[in-house]
Formats: structure tokens, C-alpha cells, sequence
């Protein structure tokens, strides 16, 4: 046999078809591995075939093989290892199921804790429930003690307001009159009563009861003749008419038959200062009147300043500094035993300097029947009129009620020496004899601006006729 003789065309050929083989054998063998180790993972697109060996025959040289077969590595996938293997499982025992038993722990243990927690819901809400009903009980405690506190406190305030109005008001007129009641009127009250006739001797009872009352004796009679003339004329014919008769004549004599001067409290003229001098013999209440009335002028908005000229008793002074401090009032005091009219002077000056309203000049008492103190007033009343004209525009005299007739007597003297232009009556509470008043305005025709019937700054009164005799009546 003889051996075929290969060219190399064929040689190049057949090693380029051993090639494309091998390369196809590797190929599914790697294929079969990846589809063995991961199944799903989607299989990669193969490469693209070789050439048909035909193609490669017929026409194609050597170098276009080698070409090929260095495209075909170039194009073809690297290779992929395969996935290593999941760790095998430990060896050993496989752990049994949970036991029925376990299971019934579990939800005993549960349905515990559970139970637990809806007592703790419970027990807090309990808690919080009590808290509340806590501060709502301290809020209504609160309140109701808050509420006792005000109404007290209102209870105070009105005890308070009814004690100072009752201060500021005094005594009334009908309790400062209630011992003159229990005097001459209860005597008059007595002879009217019991519905007699009146006839002579009921006019003669009546004349006693008058001439003891302490009216005067010209206001006594004044008062005896009028119910005479009454009682003839018919106009009187029971006991209570004559009664009424009286009450209005003496409500006449008070009102000054009419014109209104009785009735007028002490009152600021136009001229500044306004000068106010006041008189009146020891122990009629005269410092203390001064005092007094420069409370109820600061009341009433009027600026007021005293002038001490009391300098013979040795306690006006100081009395008088005690009521300027009292009504915040400014005082000229001059040393013990010095000139009256000075200090007075002195006081008016004063006053027109510093633009007050009103100056209060207290003045010397001692005795009405003692010349020297007229004279010293009179003295007082011109130096006073030096130191501003038309003044003093008021002299005011201070009567005590308690002196009765004397009271009448006092007053005719200072008029005749000093023409008194008003009166306080004073201490009216703690006498029988208050029918004085009756008797000053029907004698001195002189203007009651007063009236006292207590210690307080309220219980001096401006003087109303008609309250006057209704209270006296009463």
C-alpha cells in the first residue's frame, strides 16, 4: 500500500477542523457544568461556528485558518468557574419539635401577661380617677372658702361703712333733744293730756310749765299770750289744737318769723381770707368748736388755717395744735400770755400770703361780765379788721347750752360789744334746758348756725328750725 502524500493546504485544513472540535467539546462541556451547578441562570448564546470545513477548502489559504482561529478565541467567552457547593449541614442530632406542653406554657404565660396588663389599665386608671375627684374636692373646698372669705369680708366692709356713716352722721337731732324732752316738753305733753277742756286753768298750768322751761321770760310770755288770744277767739278748743299752735309758733320764732337767717349754717363769702372770729367764755366748748368746724370747712374743700389767740389759759394752745393736726391744717400759735390780737393779726396775715379760704380765730374767753375781756376783744376785732379789710366777717359765738337763761344773758352782752352775726349751741345733749335756743332767737333775733350734741366732728349740726321742733315734739 502506498501512503498518500499530504499537502500542506490539507495539512493547515485538517488541523483548523481539530481545532474548531476541541473548541466545541470544551464548549459543552462547560455548558453541561453550568446547567448542572445553576439551572436557572439562562444559558449564554454559543459562539459563533466555524467556518464549514468545505468553505475553508476550497479556495482559502493557511493564514485565513490561523485568522480564523484567532478571531474564534478572541470572540469566544472567558471561562466561568463553577459556584462552590453550600456548606454540608453539622453533623449531629436534628432538634426535636416543641412539646404540646411547651405550647400550653406559652400561651398560659401570654394570656398572664396579658391579664396583668389590663389590671395595670385598671389600677391606673382607678388612680387617676381619684386624683381627680381630689382636685375637684380641694376646687370646691377652695371655692367655698374663698367664698365664706368674701362674703366676711363684705360683712366687714358693710359693719365698717355703717360704723363710719354713722360717725360721719353723729348723733341724730331727736337723741341730742331726748333729755329737753324728758323736761319741759314731757311737762307739756302731761298738761294736754287726758282730752281736757281748754279753759283758764289749763292756760295757767301752761304759763307754769313755760316760765320754768328756760326759754325767757319775754319768749314765755310771748308764747302764754298768743294761746290766750287763741283760746278767746274760739280758734283753740281742745287741748292738742293749742298744742299744734304752740309747736308752730315756736317753729316761726326759730326760722326769725320767717326770713330763713336760723337756718343758715356758716357760709364762705367771697372775700379771701374769709375771717371768722370766735367767742365765748370758758367752758363753753369754744376751742373745741373752732376745731370742729375747720373739719367740716377742709370737708369741704375749703383751705383753713387757725389762728390761736386763747393765750391767757394754757391749755388753749395746745388743744388747738391737737385739732390742727388732726384736720391737716396749718396753725399760728403765739407764746403763753402773749397779745391776742397780735397772734390774730398775725394769723390773717398769714392766710392772705399763703391764699387760704378761711382763717379760724380762736380768741380769749374767761367771764362775759369781766370788762377787761370785752375790751381785749374789741381790740381783738379792730386789729383783725388792720390786717384785712372788712374783716372779721363772722363772729361766731359759742353758747352752752347747760347755762339755760344765762346762755341768753351771755349772748346779749357779746352782741352789745362785739355784733355777734351767728351762735353755737353747744353740749345741747346733756341738758333739760335745749328751750334756751328758743328764747336766744326770739330776744336777739341772731342767727342759730349750730347746734351740739356730742363729741364728734358729725354731732355739730347746722341748725334746722323745722328738724329742730319736729324733734323737740317728738
Amino acid at each position: 500500500m502506498i501512503p498518500l502524500a499530504l499537502t500542506a493546504n490539507d495539512a493547515a485544513a485538517v488541523a483548523i477542523v481539530a481545532a474548531v472540535l476541541l473548541l466545541v467539546v470544551v464548549a459543552a462541556l462547560r455548558l453541561a457544568r453550568k446547567k448542572r451547578a445553576a439551572p436557572e441562570a439562562p444559558p449564554r448564546a454559543a459562539p459563533p461556528a466555524a467556518p464549514p470545513p468545505e468553505r475553508l477548502a476550497r479556495g482559502a489559504t493557511e493564514e485565513d485558518a490561523a485568522e480564523a482561529l484567532r478571531r474564534t478565541r478572541r470572540e469566544a467567552p472567558p471561562p466561568v468557574a463553577p459556584p462552590a457547593p453550600p456548606p454540608a449541614p453539622a453533623a449531629g442530632p436534628a432538634a426535636p419539635a416543641p412539646a404540646a406542653e411547651d405550647r400550653e406554657a406559652l400561651e398560659a404565660r401570654r394570656k398572664e401577661e396579658y391579664r396583668r396588663k389590663k389590671e395595670a389599665e385598671r389600677l391606673e386608671k382607678e388612680r387617676r380617677a381619684e386624683e381627680r375627684a381630689e382636685e375637684e374636692r380641694r376646687a370646691r373646698e377652695e371655692a367655698e372658702r374663698q367664698a365664706r372669705e368674701a362674703e366676711e369680708a363684705r360683712r366687714r366692709a358693710e359693719e365698717e361703712a355703717r360704723r363710719r356713716a354713722e360717725a360721719e352722721a353723729g348723733k341724730t337731732l331727736a337723741a341730742g333733744l331726748e333729755k329737753t324732752r324728758g323736761g319741759f316738753m314731757a311737762r307739756l305733753n302731761a298738761l294736754f293730756a287726758g282730752g281736757k277742756v281748754v279753759d283758764d286753768s289749763v292756760l295757767a298750768d301752761l304759763e307754769e310749765v313755760l316760765f320754768t322751761a328756760d326759754i325767757g321770760v319775754k319768749t314765755a310770755t310771748r308764747l302764754l299770750e298768743s294761746a290766750r288770744e287763741k283760746v278767746r277767739r274760739k280758734e283753740l278748743s281742745d287741748p292738742e289744737r293749742l298744742k299744734a299752735a304752740l309747736r308752730e309758733e315756736i317753729a316761726r320764732i326759730l326760722d326769725l318769723a320767717g326770713t330763713g337767717g336760723a337756718a343758715a349754717p356758716l357760709a364762705v363769702g367771697e372775700a379771701r381770707p374769709w375771717v371768722v372770729m370766735v367767742v365765748g367764755v370758758n367752758g363753753s366748748g369754744k376751742t373745741t368748736t373752732v376745731g370742729k368746724l375747720a373739719a367740716k370747712l377742709q370737708g369741704g374743700g375749703h383751705k383753713v388755717l387757725l389762728g390761736a389767740g386763747d393765750t391767757f389759759r394754757a391749755a388753749a394752745g395746745e388743744q388747738l395744735e391737737v385739732w390742727a393736726e388732726r384736720v391737716s391744717a396749718p396753725i399760728v400759735r403765739g407764746k403763753e400770755g402773749a397779745d391776742p390780737a397780735a397772734v390774730c393779726f398775725e394769723a390773717v396775715q398769714r392766710g392772705a400770703q399763703e391764699g387760704v379760704d378761711v382763717v379760724l380765730c380762736d380768741t380769749a374767753g374767761r367771764l362775759h361780765t369781766k370788762t377787761p375781756l370785752m375790751e381785749e376783744l374789741k381790740k381783738v376785732k379792730r386789729v383783725i379788721g388792720k390786717a384785712a379789710a372788712g374783716a372779721p366777717h363772722e363772729v361766731l359765738l359759742v353758747l352752752d347750752a347747760t347755762n339755760g337763761q344765762n346762755a341768753i344773758a351771755q349772748a346779749r352782752q357779746f352782741h352789745e360789744a362785739l355784733g355777734v352775726t351767728g351762735i353755737a349751741l353747744t353740749k345741747l345733749d346733756g341738758t333739760a334746758k335745749g328751750g334756751v335756743v328758743i328764747g336766744i332767737c326770739d330776744e336777739l333775733r341772731i342767727p342759730v348756725r349750730y347746734v351740739g350734741v356730742g363729741e364728734r366732728v358729725a354731732d355739730l349740726k347746722p341748725f334746722a328750725p323745722r328738724e329742730f321742733v319736729e324733734a323737740l315734739f317728738e
